[in-house]
């Protein structure tokens, strides 16, 4: 009698405290998907306000560069007409990067979020550690590098004639009838690398991307981000999960967060990063 009065209490006392015992892998499971639906949130917000900017800066911009010479382009549907202190977008766009690294590639890009859909599918891998995996980010660098010798050697010169007429489908029709060789060379390439994101996740965010390889360079900098700790134990569950195929804070992160709660060391965390 007296040891079954005993045990009663502590069992009592226990199911008072339910949610403190709750295991911690519960809890960050819930955390996760609270991240995770944030960012797809952002993500569908973000194609609603750019996303036209983005796809006609592939389409219809008659520069060779897109997104950067908006004050001066003909295409009066373009969203890009709109921002009268255009300089100051891009300005916005690097401090963001400064104190967030690659958070707009993993949050607001529309080019980014297509290729995450587009990943879904993605059957391919790179090894991690291979060869490929380890030369193929450094393409970012040269696409960065094409593009500064566009703008600053050749002149940003307009290279094709942006028919304003008709539905958008059949004006980007007609602009690929009339463009001039260098442009139908940028935009076939553009396309091309983003299709092989069909089989390779995200391909053109990993391997191309101008804007990508500037945002790695500031990154590195960046005070807040998702990071791993040092408890961290190379399982790569995190990299398992990620669209990027990468982990937090190397090569590629775009503070998604969609690897928190993937991590069974619960070593990723989401802030400012410890130094």
């Amino acid at each position: 009698m007296s040891d079954a009065g005993v045990n009663t209490a502590p069992a009592a006392g226990g199911a008072a405290n339910l949610t403190e015992l709750k295991p911690r892998a519960v809890r960050q499971g819930a955390r996760a998907r609270t991240l995770r639906l944030w960012n797809r949130a952002v993500q569908v917000v973000m194609l609603l306000v750019i996303g036209q900017w983005s796809f006609y800066g592939i389409f219809r911009c008659p520069f060779v560069v897109p997104y950067i010479s908006c004050q001066n382009c003909p295409v009066v549907a373009c969203h890009g007409r709109l921002f009268t202190m255009f300089w100051g977008v891009w300005a916005g766009w690097l401090a963001l990067a400064a104190l967030f690294g690659r958070a707009f590639c993993g949050w607001a890009c529309p080019g980014g979020t297509v290729n995450r859909l587009l990943g879904l599918f993605a059957p391919l891998r790179l090894k991690p550690g291979g060869l490929a995996a380890r030369l193929l980010p450094f393409g970012k660098y040269g696409g960065l590098a094409l593009a500064l010798w566009a703008y600053f050697v050749l002149g940003q010169p307009r290279v094709n004639v942006p028919i304003r007429t008709g539905e958008f489908l059949g004006a980007v029709a007609l602009t690929f009838e009339h463009a001039m060789p260098l442009w139908l060379v940028r935009t076939w390439t553009v396309v091309g690398i983003l299709s092989l994101g069909v089989a390779v996740s995200a391909a053109w965010c990993r391997f191309a991307c101008p804007a990508g390889g500037v945002l790695e360079v500031v990154r590195r900098f960046a005070p807040f981000a998702v990071y791993k700790t040092d408890a961290c134990n190379g399982c790569d569950k995190c990299r398992k999960v990620c669209y990027m195929a990468t982990r937090p804070g190397e090569t590629n992160c775009t503070n998604c967060g969609d690897c928190i709660g993937s991590c069974p060391q619960d070593c990723i965390g989401m802030g400012r990063q410890p130094r």
